[in-house]
């Protein structure tokens, strides 16, 4: 799989785990030069508080783009160490 915006391969990785219809990218596949903490925040029931991160590529930010469970629930353990995408992040094999 592969997760691109702006013209930019953000992430690559043949080891995704699929949950909720979102492809969640191990933390090692990340081309970090394009990521920046966000200090935004969510609560999801059942897998914890995600932490996001805002995507630069060319000079344009798409802020929040990215989020992470960085300790997540034991239900969502598998998605730990792994991030995921929206906000017009292009997510393809």
């Amino acid at each position: 799989m592969k997760a691109t915006w702006n013209g930019a391969i953000l992430a690559e990785s043949e080891d995704t785990v699929v949950v909720e219809g979102n492809h969640y990218f191990p933390v090692d596949s990340l081309n970090q030069e394009y990521f920046a903490d966000s200090p935004a925040t969510s609560r999801c029931p059942w897998k914890g508080t995600a932490n996001y991160f805002d995507v630069t590529v060319e000079g344009a930010t798409n802020s929040g783009a990215a989020w992470i469970y960085n300790e997540p629930k034991p239900a969502a353990a598998d998605i730990k160490n792994h991030v995921a995408f929206w906000r017009g992040v292009k997510v393809e094999a």
